[in-house]
């Protein structure tokens, strides 16, 4: 798609998934951010999807969705295992009163979002380490296809300030295994379903005592 196109392509999206469209500077910016993870995922392999249509109808429509469905009031985030920047990416640009942390440990995924923090002009910053060695709490913290799900669940449980909140994009599989995982310090609420799926669903959790 040239210019224009990919925003046009992915408001239309919104449009069908019942969010507005969004503005002219913030859609420009997701084209940005698509074209850049295009090119880098062509030479560096970042992650398996390659087609643009799915790229955009799935993974950032997702990820646009949880940031418009994250709680209001939360002021820092961590994208415990961004990978390519989904969702954290996404957040930045959907929620700029938000100050989102990504943390990547793969050397070329993390050399991508220091990439993509510098061209987008995010409020963004990229912790190049595993997320879990973190030495600070945050408002919310977020997991998506993370590497043994369940083990991370339990280490990113730490990260969550008092009364902050833990989300997981996970399927309705999965579910109940990762609220297990989470300590009986988060009460866990609905689940929300995500757009074009029947399986992949969010989850929100929030802590409820310091334990």
């Amino acid at each position: 798609m040239g210019s224009g196109e990919t925003s046009g392509r992915l408001n239309a999206l919104l449009i069908a998934t019942g969010l507005e469209r969004l503005d002219a500077e913030t859609g420009g910016l997701f084209e940005r951010y698509i074209s850049l993870f295009l090119r880098w995922n062509n030479r560096l392999n970042l992650s398996a999807a390659r087609d643009e249509e799915v790229i955009l109808s799935r993974h950032i429509i997702e990820s646009i969705v949880v940031a418009y469905k994250l709680p209001q009031g939360i002021r820092t985030v961590l994208d415990f295992g961004s990978g390519a920047g989904l969702p954290g990416v996404p957040i930045a640009l959907c929620r700029p009163e938000i100050a989102v942390t990504l943390a990547e440990s793969q050397g070329k995924k993390a050399a991508f979002l220091q990439e993509a923090v510098r061209v987008l002009g995010l409020k963004a910053v990229v912790y190049a380490q595993r997320a879990e060695t973190l030495n600070e709490t945050f408002d919310c913290v977020i997991l998506r296809a993370v590497d043994k799900m369940p083990k991370a669940v339990a280490d990113a449980t730490r990260l969550v300030a008092p009364e902050g909140w833990l989300a997981l994009m996970t399927t309705t599989g999965e579910e109940k295994k990762l609220e297990r995982a989470a300590s009986e310090a988060f009460r866990f609420g609905d689940t929300l379903q995500l757009p074009n799926s029947t399986e992949r669903v969010l989850v929100l959790a929030r802590r409820t005592s310091g334990d």
